[in-house]
């Protein structure tokens, strides 16, 4: 089947996408560092960063290198059968290196934005938003643009998204370690930062004798600039490549929608396979014009330029969309053209659910909501209230997407079938180029806020990164909530499209047959023990990091004193060693327990278990994400002077709560958005092995 020529529109994108992600790093990095004090902090939080990341990549190498081996010589070949799989394991390893590469460049841009961001806020708001802003860009530009050209050269040249589909493993599988790695990292400084700097020594935010705070610093930039990267960049390429292999499932003849019954030609099927690459690259055109619109007014408010570039790109998407729509169905029969505009419909449907389901994140954090509100009025009776009104709003927000979610899904069904819930899932991460430039902007305003503290710049200029830092904070829960419901409608495509590939086995789930009971509900336990791993993973850590802290203030009272200044090597490498290590385990039940459920009980208990974990993660990512952005907001509304302000009890309950809170939103429930990507795609990508004859051809060796 010939690959359309309009594919070329996806790759030029991609191409200057990464030539505006250099254009961008060459403004941020002709920027005035700032003094010599600020310089040698941020120089504290760059080195940090790198350290962690080059030792990050060591390990990932050898995790890369070993499963090339297993899918080149294990899995067996989907384009040759009998030969060796080549293709697929070449795809892999490029994703792998595209994420990494993505993942690099957005965090070293990221620890070079923040002090030029900090000394910018001496001259306007708007000087050091357009600094934070363009970092956060890079970040954002280089995710799509590696994503779109990996995609569009492998289906080039394999004409096949089977292949593609180890790209998107490659990325996913980069992602999951970078993503909880980085977490653990970054709430390991955090949770020992305030148990013992704020709670214990009533330190200030940002405080330089806290020597937890440039681990902290380091942390938002493995985590949140990195790690979230990684994230969207990884479901971004998996809801891609979903679409595409769905509408590869398409027979030449006969195709039954919902709506009825259509005749695909070939050359229609063609320009189905790569509808979903011509809308991302629309959606990057949006992006590019929403970055340049948010750069315009950025002004005085920064947190309304962040959401009027937003809602912007979304606006400019939807025709841009519609016109390439329209060249996309020239020369189709009159059956395939209302398939198209139907596919158009349901992207759109997906891009307005996902900025729906961002806001509606974004009113259970907010701290001039009611729920965050009453969580720090909660505060008033102590901590374990706190606790408890937490934990409560983040089990009721957990309503509001999942209705997004429902109706999103089912529209789209209705209009084009499973293949219009796929392309729902490309639309909602349509314009990830401006949503990803969002997220990372949050760490380098904050880093910057710490920088302008600790260089001594004036409490003028503290404010003034204050102010952009609390539009970070708010950018950062949008984000949350677009990156859990984009997951979610990704997972499901990609459950649409095993459930494709597995046809000759998997004619029905019946979940009264007791192996298929057993891997659903396996798969609703797995999101709850991952996501207890790396929660306990921070706890082990932060007991460590808060030793660490004491000794430091016992046997050295002048760090206290600021005559003298902490030791932030020694507390950047427990958080190093100790989030590196912990994250192995973790990133091993990703891939090990779908293909041991998928061996054992058999293909169709796998499908079980994708859609158990599936269900049961979203709940979990939803209500951690936003328990924790509700916690961490109550308590900064109280340090603003509200209900006593600093050093009262209430205070230090909200503490207790932001504690709790800082694993919940930062590592745990982010995470689970990659396992659930990574798990749907390991399924995927070891299905050739699953229906060899030695595991029964699909049926699994444990036939209960």
């Amino acid at each position: 089947m010939a690959v359309p020529i309009i594919l070329i529109v996806a790759l030029i994108a991609g191409i200057i996408s990464i030539g505006m992600a250099l254009y961008f790093r060459y403004l941020v990095l002709k920027e005035d560092p700032g003094n010599e004090r600020m310089q040698e902090v941020a120089g504290y939080i760059e080195e940090g960063a790198k350290t962690y990341i080059k030792i990050q990549y060591k390990i990932l190498g050898i995790f890369v290198a070993a499963l090339f081996l297993v899918i080149i010589f294990a899995l067996p070949s989907q384009i040759n059968p009998g030969a060796l799989n080549w293709e697929q394991a070449i795809a892999y390893l490029i994703g792998a290196v595209g994420s990494m590469l993505a993942g690099w460049l957005g965090m070293y841009v990221g620890v070079k934005a923040n002090t030029r961001a900090a000394q910018g806020c001496t001259i306007s708001t708007k000087k050091g938003f357009d600094i934070a802003f363009f970092g956060g860009a890079v970040m954002g530009l280089a995710v799509v643009g590696v994503a779109l050209i990996g995609v569009s050269i492998i289906y080039w040249i394999f004409q096949t998204p089977i292949v593609v589909l180890g790209f998107s493993f490659g990325a996913s599988s980069i992602a999951l370690f970078m993503k909880c790695g980085g977490g653990i990292f970054t709430k390991t400084a955090d949770v020992g930062a305030d148990l013992v700097g704020k709670a214990e020594y009533d330190l200030p935010e940002d405080d330089p004798r806290n020597p937890a705070t440039i681990a902290d610093n380091v942390g938002d930039n493995v985590g949140d600039i990195a790690g979230m990267g990684s994230d969207l960049f990884d479901s971004y390429v998996a809801s891609i490549v979903a679409a595409m292999m769905l509408a590869a499932a398409f027979s030449i003849g006969i195709v039954v929608f919902p709506f009825g019954n259509i005749t695909l030609t070939e050359e229609g099927i063609a320009r189905l396979i790569i509808t979903p690459l011509i809308l991302c690259a629309v959606g990057l055109m949006a992006s590019l014009i929403g970055i340049y619109l948010i750069k315009l007014k950025g002004s005085d408010e920064p947190g309304k330029a962040l959401n009027t570039g937003t809602y912007l790109a979304t606006v400019v998407y939807f025709g841009l969309s519609a016109l390439f729509t329209f060249l996309l169905s020239i020369g189709l029969v009159a059956e395939e053209i209302g398939l198209l505009w139907r596919i158009w419909g349901t992207s759109a449907i997906g891009l307005i659910a996902g900025i729906i389901l961002g806001f509606t994140s974004d009113y259970f954090t907010r701290d001039d909501k009611k729920p965050t509100r009453n969580i720090a009025n909660a505060a008033k009776e102590g901590h374990a209230v706190v606790i408890l009104s937490g934990f409560s709003y983040g089990l009721i927000s957990v309503v509001p997407p999942a209705l997004g979610v429902i109706l999103a899904m089912a529209v789209a069904f209705w209009l084009a079938g499973v293949f219009g819930v796929a392309m729902a899932a490309v639309g909602m991460l349509s314009i990830v180029g401006t949503i990803v430039s969002n997220d990372a902007y949050g760490p380098i305003v904050d880093n910057a806020r710490g920088i302008a503290e600790q260089g001594d710049l004036g409490e003028d200029v503290i404010r003034t990164a204050d102010r952009l830092d609390s539009a970070g904070n708010t950018a950062k829960a949008i984000t949350k909530g677009f990156a859990i419901g984009a997951a979610n409608l990704t997972v499901l495509a990609l459950l649409f499209s095993f459930t494709e590939e597995a046809g000759i086995i998997l004619t029905g789930i019946n979940l009264l047959d007791i192996n298929v009971l057993i891997g659903a509900f396996i798969g609703v336990v797995v999101p709850a023990l991952f996501s207890a791993l790396l929660i306990l993973a921070v706890q082990r850590n932060a007991a460590k990091m808060v030793d660490e802290i004491r000794r430091q203030f016992e046997e050295n009272p002048k760090i206290l004193t600021g005559e003298e200044a902490a030791d932030f090597s020694k507390t950047i490498d427990i958080a190093t060693k100790g989030s590196l290590r912990e994250l192995i385990l973790p990133s091993i039940i990703s891939i090990v327990i779908p293909i041991t459920v998928g061996i054992l009980f058999g293909v169709a208990a796998l499908g079980a278990f994708l859609a158990g974990a599936i269900l049961s993660g979203f709940v979990f990512a939803v209500m951690m994400s936003n328990s924790g952005g509700a916690w961490d907001n109550a308590k900064k509304w109280i340090e603003d002077g509200n209900l006593g302000g600093k050093g009262t009890e209430i205070h230090k309950a909200s503490i207790t709560g932001d504690t709790v809170g800082d694993p919940f939103k930062d590592t745990a429930g982010p995470s689970i958005n990659t396992l659930l990507v990574v798990m749907s795609l390991t399924a995927s990508i070891f299905m050739g092995l699953l229906l060899l004859p030695i595991f029964n051809l699909g049926a699994g060796l444990l036939l209960l």
